[in-house]
């Protein structure tokens, strides 16, 4: 890396609604780290409620619970970047040459706790996220990004477009979800919520050919994206109803999977409605509140198996190879793209829905 000039352009988060842009120390590496020079970070659902205030992020001093966030952070979590500095023993470690383009997963292990020595990386018990602990865990918006030594690198085909290469991240927990799904081909499956990571939930889905495959959402080209990307049926759960039509292709029994990525408590409550009695319900979403149903449909009405989908692990090769053949697209996903300086801009726009994913770039002008 350049020693020239030892300061970047990074967003640096503060507190809930006081993110900043700063002019702030490039990282340098160590043993076993690199730098890389970002290309573009997406802006996720997360990060617009970690933005808002939520409090699985900033916890409840009332109620004496700790914040997970550890500001002053980098944000940004759906990065991707060119290698720009390895330190000693990181080419090795990393399997990288400077000039590659490389994505890390989300999480930084810590490679020690049950859950790390089991292969379960991504459930950690320290559980730094890039973009929400500072120092440990910087993130990606920002000009360099520091990658620590127990991060996993993947690399990115040279030929891969910007945009394809900036949902690599969300695309991995979407073939996650799917995986948790047990999908199969007999299935009615239903996804809410058609936001960036459910649109490629649908892809990913449809190239599991169950039976039908719904998709529930309020905004009318989520829902032609839904369908161009292999929806057989999209519903508008705000002008029809969704249980009804549901059940109408279902012999009245119900779906046999449905996949929560609305973040919304009314999608929890609609999905134990529509959901048949011994089906698969896969919750994804990042949640601004709390949600109450009536926990005995779960166990007394319908024993139904309810799972969890945390991240993308050992899904990244899986993203960047639908990507690299054509089987998944950005397209129509990846909707505005905005330069570091124009975060008030970005994350008003990303927290609306006059957008479905917003990347943020060095150096780059709205899209």
């Amino acid at each position: 890396m350049s020693q020239q000039n030892n300061r970047m352009t990074a967003i640096v988060c503060h507190g809930p609604e006081d993110y900043r842009v700063e002019q702030i120390e490039r990282p340098h590496p160590g043993p076993s780290e690199m730098v890389i020079r970002i290309s573009a970070c997406g802006i996720c659902a997360s990060d617009c409620k970690c933005w808002s205030g939520a409090k699985m992020f900033w916890g409840d001093q009332a109620g004496g619970v700790a914040g997970w966030v550890k500001p002053p952070v980098v944000p940004g979590h759906e990065f991707f970047g060119v290698v720009d500095e390895l330190g000693p023993d990181a080419a090795a470690h990393f399997n990288v040459q400077p000039g590659d383009t490389v994505i890390a997963e989300q999480i930084v292990p810590c490679d020690r706790c049950r859950y790390c020595r089991g292969g379960q990386y991504w459930m950690c018990e320290v559980h730094n996220i890039f973009g929400f602990q500072r120092q440990v865990a910087d993130g990606g918006m920002s000009d360099y990004m520091l990658i620590p030594r127990t991060a996993r690198v993947h690399t990115i085909p040279k030929g891969m477009s910007l945009a394809d290469a900036a949902i690599i991240e969300p695309l991995s927990c979407a073939i996650h979800v799917v995986n948790r799904s047990d999908m199969r081909l007999d299935d009615v499956v239903v996804i809410a919520g058609a936001g960036p990571i459910g649109l490629m939930m649908v892809q990913v889905a449809h190239l599991r050919t169950p039976r039908k495959l719904i998709v529930i959402d309020m905004v009318r080209e989520r829902r032609e994206l839904a369908l161009k990307f292999g929806a057989d049926l999209v519903i508008d759960p705000a002008a029809e109803d969704a249980d009804a039509i549901v059940k109408s292709h279902t012999g009245g029994y119900g779906c046999d999977v449905y996949i929560e990525a609305t973040g919304s408590p009314g999608g929890v409550i609609q999905g134990l409605e529509l959901i048949r009695k011994l089906g698969r319900f896969v919750e994804f979403s990042v949640f601004g509140k709390e949600t109450s149903v009536d926990w005995s449909v779960i166990g007394d009405r319908k024993e139904l198996d309810i799972r969890g989908a945390h991240l993308g692990p050992y899904c990244y090769p899986i993203a960047i190879d639908l990507l690299d053949r054509g089987l998944v697209t950005s397209q129509g996903i990846v909707t505005h793209d905005y330069a570091f300086e124009d975060w008030d801009e970005a994350i008003r726009v990303a927290n609306s829905l006059d957008s479905i994913k917003v990347l943020l770039q060095p150096a780059a002008g709205p899209g």
